[in-house]
């Protein structure tokens, strides 16, 4: 096993995540299987109870791990299924260590942070590094382990030192060490600084790590100069120095990496010369190169209460994204604070009120995600109504579910009193209640999590044609609440259509209104699954119905070229082609695109659109 550490400078945000995912990419594009670690030094056990504005989305893997942000990165680029032991955590470590101590296997030693604490980091890292995140048998070629946080902060200190000692345990050709620091450009000088990057790996040192490759952060590209100063002052040879300047998109990341050699710097440090081929990236190539020349917009709408921070949906932002490229549309998000949408805000704070109406009516499609609390529920009902009543396409996750049913019952089955048990316990029309298995008195892990299967009821529903007209999917689910199931006859009568339930079919997972273009809620979490390339159906959905491309796609689902197909050919998108999964023959294939070519999977977790580059 080899190992790639990536490391950050004396400045947060600057991209270690994209880096560790980008250095990944690159090494599987040279042949080789990698998988990833996410090593945050904070006291909490996982992200699970952790507020959007403290740390960003939570992310949730397939076995309920409650994660940092970072993973959903790796997973995204690197299309791997993480565990939750890949996210370590000072929590974590000190409570294996404790545990341990409890039963006595310690002997009666004196605990301490070293050799304790660090032996115990060791041992979670190479445990982890070996369980196969790719599907495939046996562990991976290369583990790259991010270090979350800053050089010198007091709660990484433990992990520096067992790296150190990780470092000189598994020796030299196994272990490389990536430091990403920043060479900021002062506005009055005019000139790269590289002194912030010298006093950094200085730093690095003095703790006992020394980087073999730095990767170095800057607004524009680096001039040679600068390259050699750093070299000489930070003992890092030139070939080595990778300069990851600001791009047009984040897809253009491991592209970087290939132009400045980086793969053959780290093959190089890895030994893995004789092992590896020339990184195959055309593929990614086109899709960035495709993203930079989009210019049709389709506008989305998301409403929620924590628009003042992107990370809060950074999922739903790149599920989005994914979709709007299949769609061949510049995704444009407006972000519409829910409370400003409410009756308060209009006396309140009018300007708010009026600028989050306008929003909302000039967008193609509106998106509710999830959440939790009461703050600004009534704001995403009326979101969740305008959409109904205007013919606007709509998706409501997890909570944009619920909402979505709890505004149906309010204005179509005049049932003015519904509500959820979650902002109102003693609701006479409880039509989203508290699930049983749940737990009231503690809050982290005690949700329903992880994957979960649903099985579509309705074998002609937009849903399951865009999944490919599989009979289950098996996607994350992250919730506490659930729509009331006795009281699913009644909606049903009132034309709302639950098109997916669990197996018991006695909770709901998937709601449409047939009468709609797209009025589609589901209780589980798309988002985090979709990938580059590989949209997520009801994220697709969404998007194709907002530019009026559906009628395309689903009637492609079927095998079938739709009248509109010569147009949707002369924009690019490809013509899909339908796999079943959950039982079922394998459909004809449509006829590939004239212009690009390509092929649309469903694998029962979303869809899957392949770019070939035009010879």
């Amino acid at each position: 096993m080899k190992y790639v550490l990536v490391t950050g400078g004396v400045v947060s945000g600057l991209g270690k995540g994209v880096t560790a995912s980008s250095i990944g990419v690159v090494l599987k594009a040279c042949g080789l299987r990698v998988t990833s670690i996410k090593i945050d030094p904070y006291l909490n056990t996982d992200a699970g109870t952790m507020s959007p504005f403290e740390h960003g989305e939570v992310f949730v893997l397939d076995d309920g791990g409650e994660v940092d942000l970072d993973l959903g990165n790796y997973e995204r680029f690197l299309d791997i299924k993480l565990t939750r032991d890949n996210n370590i955590t000072t929590g974590k470590i000190y409570q294996s260590v404790i545990d341990k101590e409890r039963r006595g296997d310690y002997l009666g030693k004196t605990v301490q942070v070293v050799p304790h604490i660090t032996d115990a980091i060791q041992e979670w890292i190479e445990r982890v590094a070996m369980i196969p995140v790719d599907g495939k048998e046996g562990p991976a070629d290369v583990c790259v382990i991010e270090l979350g946080g800053t050089i010198g902060d007091i709660e990484s200190m433990p992990f520096i030192e067992a790296l150190g000692q990780f470092s000189y345990r598994v020796g030299p050709g196994n272990f490389c060490l990536v430091h990403v620091s920043l060479v900021p450009v002062l506005k009055a000088v005019g000139e790269p600084k590289t002194k912030p990057t010298q006093h950094s790996v200085r730093g690095l040192r003095g703790l006992g790590l020394t980087p073999n490759i730095l990767a170095c952060r800057s607004d524009k590209p680096l001039d040679i100069n600068i390259k050699e100063k750093l070299s000489l002052f930070c003992h890092v040879p030139v070939a080595n120095i990778i300069n990851l300047h600001d791009v047009t998109n984040i897809w253009h990341i491991p592209l970087l990496l290939k132009e400045q050699k980086a793969h053959e710097a780290l093959l190089k440090l890895l030994n893995l010369q004789g092992c590896a081929e020339e990184p195959m990236l055309e593929e990614w190539m086109g899709r960035a190169k495709l993203y930079d020349m989009l210019h049709k917009t389709v506008r989305i709408a998301m409403v929620g209460k924590y628009t003042g921070l992107s990370d809060s949906y950074l999922s739903v932002l790149k599920a989005l994204l994914h979709a709007s490229v299949a769609c061949r549309r510049k995704l444009v998000v407006d972000w519409v604070p829910s409370s400003d949408l409410e009756e308060t805000a209009a006396k309140e704070a009018p300007e708010a009120y009026n600028a989050a109406w306008r929003l909302l009516s000039g967008a193609d499609g509106i998106l509710v995600p999830g959440g939790f609390g009461d703050r600004g529920v009534q704001g995403k009902i009326l979101a969740a109504k305008y959409a109904r009543e205007n013919k606007i396409p709509y998706l409501g996750i997890c909570l944009g579910m619920q909402i979505a049913v709890i505004e149906f019952a309010r204005s179509v089955m005049n049932l003015r009193e519904a509500n959820s048990m979650e902002f109102d316990p003693d609701t006479t029309a409880p039509v989203v209640i508290f699930m049983p298995e749940g737990s009231k008195t503690h809050m982290g892990g005690t949700m329903r999590l992880g994957s979960r299967r649903t099985f579509f009821t309705v074998a002609d529903c937009k849903s399951a044609k865009l999944y490919g007209k599989v009979s289950f999917v098996d996607e994350r689910h992250r919730h506490r609440y659930e729509v009331n199931p006795d009281m699913v006859p009644e909606f049903e009568k009132a034309g709302l259509a639950f098109v997916g339930k669990d197996e018991t079919g006695k909770r709901m997972e998937i709601i449409e209104l047939s009468s709609h273009p797209y009025y589609v809620g589901v209780q589980f979490h798309p988002e985090f699954k979709s990938r580059p390339g590989k949209p997520s159906a009801v994220f697709l959905g969404l998007i194709a119905a907002s530019c009026r491309q559906l009628d395309s796609w689903l009637q492609a689902s079927n095998g079938q070229i739709s009248p509109a197909a010569p147009h949707a050919h002369s924009n690019g998108y490809p013509s899909p082609r339908t796999y079943r999964n959950g039982g079922g023959s394998l459909k004809k294939p449509a006829v590939k695109s004239l212009v690009n070519g390509g092929s649309f999977h469903s694998n029962g977790n979303g869809l899957h659109v392949h770019q070939h580059s035009s010879t």
